[in-house]
């Protein structure tokens, strides 16, 4: 009798175990990284449960040239961002920013000069990172990061960084102007690329080799090669300055990308480390 019954419930078991191959995998609603996929009660319990870091992605929507779509660096930050998270293991990453300043509007100057590029002013970008790090401070986020994507305003960054901290440096709460983020994408970089072959000639400033590399590795779906090679070769007069993007490729922006999410990482965790428990 009990040998009957043990076997009617391995039976079941093993039903229930065939069941399962069959069912789709159940991803939980809190396993993404972005806050905007959050509940309010989910991002509630994980900042209680110790996920006191918040990344703000800071792009910005500006010409990148006929190949590169105007909204390279919103993609770009937070695809990085991302990783970055991931990396840290108890991070969140904000909404992109993606209204920065790009210079002049009215008369235009630096991107402004290309339609689609959108700007606001230095005064008015501070306010605006100044209100979403009180707003994340209110949420109990600990460490408040500020990666940007774009050179416009790296120091608007580190100006609303030491204002807060100067006003709350009684309090555990601190932000942080990841300004290196930028940096790696920089000298770094373009060390990497000469040493993989591309030359400074390719590299450029501006929606070169070395740019458009990097969106081929992070979403290749933003550049339009068909306008990489030409012909005429791009230039100024297309809003790509100082190289030729004819040779960018996944290969080489990958390059750029280890660079920037592992040293990004690495400068977060040294930040974290060095304020006072």
């Amino acid at each position: 009798m009990h040998l009957e019954i043990g076997r009617r419930a391995l039976r079941r078991i093993l039903a229930g175990a065939t069941l399962l191959l069959f069912l789709p995998a159940v991803t939980p609603a809190n396993a993404s990284v972005f806050l905007e996929d959050l509940t309010w009660t989910e991002l509630r319990d994980l900042v209680a449960a110790g996920t006191t870091t918040i990344i703000v992605p800071i792009g910005g929507t500006e010409q990148s040239g006929p190949a590169m779509a105007l909204g390279k660096h919103n993609v770009r930050v937070k695809a990085l961002a991302e990783k970055i998270a991931a990396k840290l293991g108890n991070a969140l990453v904000a909404p992109v920013i993606a209204y920065v300043p790009e210079g002049n509007i009215d008369p235009p100057t630096e991107h402004m000069r290309f339609p689609g590029t959108i700007s606001v002013d230095d005064g008015t970008f501070e306010q605006l990172l100044e209100s979403t790090a009180r707003s994340f401070r209110h949420a109990g986020f600990k460490t408040i990061v500020l990666i940007g994507d774009h050179g416009g305003y790296q120091a608007d960054e580190r100006h609303v960084a030491d204002r807060l901290n100067a006003e709350w440096k009684r309090t555990p709460v601190r932000v942080f102007a990841a300004l290196d983020y930028y940096r790696f994408a920089q000298g770094p970089y373009t060390d990497k690329l000469l040493a993989a072959g591309a030359t400074r000639a390719e590299i450029g400033t501006h929606a070169g080799l070395a740019d458009t590399s990097l969106m081929l590795a992070v979403d290749p779906s933003l550049v339009r090669r068909d306008r990489l090679a030409g012909p005429p070769k791009l230039g100024a007069g297309d809003g790509v300055y100082g190289g030729d993007p004819a040779r960018s490729s996944a290969q080489f922006g990958q390059l750029g990308v280890d660079l920037i999410v592992n040293g990004t990482t690495d400068e977060i965790r040294a930040f974290i480390a060095s304020q006072p428990k």
